[in-house]
């Protein structure tokens, strides 16, 4: 019997005030998570042991493997083969992100050097090589073929995100379909997949599968799009990376993409003068973001960002009511008010 409710409900989402909070359900299960990512690079290599110890000394946010934990319980899951799927949906996520940081010559990454301003590109790019591999190898030994396919997918369809928005970088004609593609890619496909397998952990049938998808989906491109939109609007100390990083690294995003195209003609002329600077000082920092914040490109932003978060509620909430339905609710509204 399908769990999804097919009436209409209205939308109350109780308001939790951190992810402590939302993880209370879950704290036990994401602890165990967290033992096996300190394993995941332990290894006789000596050098892949200390970037493995370095790379997990932060714990961050662990919103994938949390999202697959809850997903998986919200069908009364009491197994344990959701730990290792939810670590290595992490692995994956942590492979994009050292490669994003070659990429984008980022120095820092969670308040502290990036692995690859510490060991260089060569080796960092093939760490990340090595943690893909390996995370799908341990899936082919220890999880069913239809996880296997989705974790593999995934990863390709991040590296297709990558290559999209690399190749895109400092096109200034970029377009808002452009911008979510990419981002749908790089970012939400993954929130997508840790939804989809825990529904499959869960037993779900097939529609309680596709809605869940979706969910991740939607909390995955609201999540993006206030992580570009922390880029302008950010607290340096608290975001661990300096403000305008992404525009530096060639990065257009939707207020550029938003002001580029709906801006009069002499403000559009101005901030392509100030785009095409190599290297943006202060001042032009600042002029950036006056244009930004005094045409409505911020705004528009944050706009899009709740209506990804809205569509994420209204799957959800069909859901039967639970601690970890509640804690599925309460996440669009976390994201939307983050500040790192």
């Amino acid at each position: 019997m399908n769990k999804i409710e097919s009436t209409a409900l209205k939308i109350k989402p109780r308001s939790l005030h951190s992810l402590e909070d939302m993880y209370k359900s879950i704290r036990e299960d994401l602890s165990l998570v967290e033992k096996q990512l300190k394993l995941f690079l332990r290894s006789t290599n000596p050098l892949i042991s200390q970037i493995g110890n370095y790379l997990f000394k932060k714990s961050g946010k662990r919103i994938r493997p949390a999202l697959l934990i809850l997903c998986s319980k919200l069908f009364g899951y009491g197994g344990k083969d959701h730990i290792l799927t939810s670590t290595l949906v992490e692995t994956i996520h942590t492979a994009s992100l050292i490669h994003d940081d070659i990429i984008d010559n980022s120095d820092t990454r969670r308040g502290q050097n990036s692995v690859h301003s510490v060991w260089g590109p060569n080796i960092t790019v093939l760490l990340g090589d090595y943690i893909y591999i390996k995370s799908i190898g341990l899936s082919i030994k220890n999880c069913p073929a239809e996880i296997i396919q989705i974790l593999t997918d995934v990863s390709a369809r991040m590296i297709e995100g990558e290559l999209e928005e690399y190749y895109m970088s400092g096109n200034l004609n970029i377009s808002e379909h452009n911008y979510l593609n990419i981002i749908e890619k790089k970012t939400a496909a993954l929130f997508s997949a840790a939804c989809r397998i825990g529904a499959i952990h869960g037993e779900a049938d097939n529609n309680e599968k596709s809605s869940l998808e979706k969910y991740g989906l939607n909390i995955g491109m609201s999540f993006q799009i206030i992580d570009d939109l922390l880029d302008f609007t950010g607290d340096q100390k608290k975001m661990g990376k300096p403000i305008l990083s992404d525009l530096s690294e060639g990065r257009i995003t939707l207020p550029l993409i938003y002001s580029l195209n709906n801006n009069g003609k002499n403000a559009r002329k101005r901030l392509k003068e100030l785009l095409a600077q190599k290297t943006l000082e202060k001042n032009s920092k600042e002029e950036v973001l006056e244009i930004l914040h005094g045409n409505g490109a911020l705004t528009y932003m944050t706009q899009k960002a709740k209506e990804f978060s809205q569509k994420a509620i209204e799957i959800v909430i069909r859901f039967p009511e639970s601690i970890f339905r509640e804690a599925l609710l309460t996440l669009p509204d976390y994201i939307l008010s983050r500040n790192t």
